[in-house]
């Protein structure tokens, strides 16, 4: 497996235990519809809050979060859309990034809350 991709996964899992220890509920990873995917979806004081994931090993070229284009930003929430039509969910939807840069075996986190609207 390419190291980005090995890179991708343990940032993902980090954003789990990072998640859960904040007191969030984890309903779905890598919930796919189609060719869309959502990273992490799940509950927190009510809210369904859809989670992009990005992480990277060096802000060289940029933070985390300056990769998520308008694109990706469209596909999540049409999948979003589809997952709470699927799912017969009723609550109000939020959409996080939660930016992961790795440094050796160190990781920080940014989570950010309300990162995009839909539009």
């Amino acid at each position: 497996m390419a190291d980005h991709n090995e890179l991708g996964r343990l940032g993902e899992k980090k954003a789990v235990e990072f998640l859960v220890n904040k007191g969030y509920v984890i309903l779905e990873c890598n919930w796919r519809y189609r060719k869309l995917e959502i990273d992490i979806i799940a509950l927190n004081e009510g809210i369904l809050v859809v989670v992009e994931v990005k992480t990277r090993s060096s802000s060289g070229f940029g933070l985390p979060q300056d990769f998520i284009t308008k694109a990706k930003i469209r596909h999540l929430i049409q999948a979003a859309n589809h997952y709470v039509k699927m799912q017969s969910r009723q609550e109000e939807i939020r959409f996080d990034i939660l930016a992961i840069l790795k440094k050796g075996d160190d990781y920080s986190m940014e989570h950010l809350e309300d990162a995009f609207y839909p539009f």
